[in-house]
C-alpha cells in the first residue's frame, strides 16, 4: 500500500501526517516539528488558530530539507472568512511562514462567511499560492449546505475519525466526488477505552506492533489520512511506521464493526460557531 494518496486535483499528500494542535509556540512548535522530518514526516498540518504557523515555517526552513519535499497545511479561521480579509489572511500566512506557497489550505469550521471565504482560497490556488484547497470539520449537513454552492469541489474533509468514529454516512457522501478524509484525533485524543480494546491489543500481540499503530493502520487502509501528534522522537517514528504490515479483510471488518457512531465533537450542536468565535480572538495579538 502506497503512503502517499491522490487527491481529486491530481495532488499528492502523504497519507501519515504531523499534526501540531495544542503545541505552544514557546519553541515547543519549533521543536516538534523539527524532530517529526528528522524521523521522516513529510507532512505537517497546522492552522491559524493554533498559533503556531510561524514556528512550523521557521522549522521547515531550518530542517534543510528541499520546500517541493515537504507537504504544509494550515487552516483559515473564521473570523476571517469575509471575502477581503480571506486573501489578506492567505498572503500574511505565507509571509509569516516564510513560504511561497502552501500544500493544502483548509476552510477550519463550517460557519460563517464560508462561501466568500471559499471563493478566497479557490482564487488563491488559480494564482499559485496553494495547491489544494479543502475544508474541515464538514458534516454531511454543512457538506449538503455549502459545496453545491462552490465553484470546485474541495479537496479533502478534515475531520474527527477514529475506530469509535468512523463517519460512515459522512464517507458516502464524499466518495462521489472523491474527496479524502484527513483525520483529526486519528487515536481518538489518548481514549484509554479505545486502547485497550480487546480486539486492537490481540492485533497488536499478533503483528508486534502497539496499540496506536494498530489503530492508525487501520485508517491508513481505510484510505484516510491520519495526523497524529506526540512530542516524544520515539512515538513519532512508531505512529509512521504503518506500512510494513497489513489487516485481512476479516480484521477490517471486525475494526469496523467498533464504531459507535458518535465522536467527541458535534459541529452540529447548536450554538457551536458562535462559541468557536469568542473562544479563539486569532488577532488578540497582532
Amino acid at each position: 500500500m502506497s503512503n502517499t494518496i491522490t487527491l481529486n486535483d491530481g495532488n499528492k499528500i502523504p497519507a501519515v501526517g504531523f499534526g501540531v494542535f495544542q503545541i505552544p509556540a514557546d519553541g515547543s512548535t519549533y521543536t516538534a516539528v523539527k524532530e517529526a522530518l528528522e524521523v521522516g514526516y513529510r507532512h505537517i498540518d497546522t492552522a491559524q488558530a493554533y498559533f503556531n504557523e510561524k514556528e512550523v515555517g521557521q522549522a521547515v526552513k531550518d530542517s534543510g530539507i528541499a520546500r517541493e519535499e515537504i507537504f504544509i497545511t494550515s487552516k483559515l479561521w473564521i473570523q476571517d472568512y469575509a471575502y477581503e480579509t480571506a486573501q489578506a489572511t492567505i498572503d500574511a500566512t505565507l509571509e509569516k511562514m516564510g513560504l511561497d506557497y502552501l500544500d493544502l489550505y483548509l476552510l477550519h469550521q463550517p460557519y460563517g462567511k464560508v462561501e466568500e471565504a471559499w471563493r478566497a482560497l479557490e482564487e488563491a490556488k488559480a494564482a499559485g499560492k496553494i495547491k489544494s484547497i479543502g475544508v474541515s470539520n464538514f458534516t454531511p449537513h454543512f457538506w449538503k449546505t455549502f459545496v453545491p454552492n462552490f465553484a470546485t469541489v474541495p479537496a479533502v474533509n478534515q475531520v474527527e475519525f477514529n475506530p469509535y468514529f468512523q463517519q460512515k454516512e459522512l464517507r458516502e457522501l464524499l466518495a462521489k466526488d472523491k474527496v479524502k478524509i484527513e483525520a483529526w484525533a486519528p487515536l481518538g485524543q489518548g481514549n484509554k477505552a479505545l486502547f485497550s480494546e480487546p480486539l486492537i491489543e490481540q492485533l497488536a500481540e499478533k503483528y508486534g506492533k502497539d496499540t496506536g499503530q494498530i489503530i492508525l493502520r487501520f485508517e491508513v487502509q481505510e484510505g484516510i489520512i491520519v495526523l497524529p501528534k506526540s512530542t516524544k522522537k520515539a512515538r513519532m517514528a512508531s505512529n509512521k511506521e504503518l506500512f510494513d504490515f497489513a489487516f485481512t479483510d476479516q480484521e477490517m471488518a471486525e475494526l469496523r464493526a467498533l464504531d459507535k457512531g458518535k465522536g467527541s465533537h458535534d459541529p452540529d450542536a447548536p450554538g457551536v460557531g458562535d462559541y468557536l468565535l469568542s473562544a479563539y480572538d486569532i488577532h488578540a495579538n497582532d
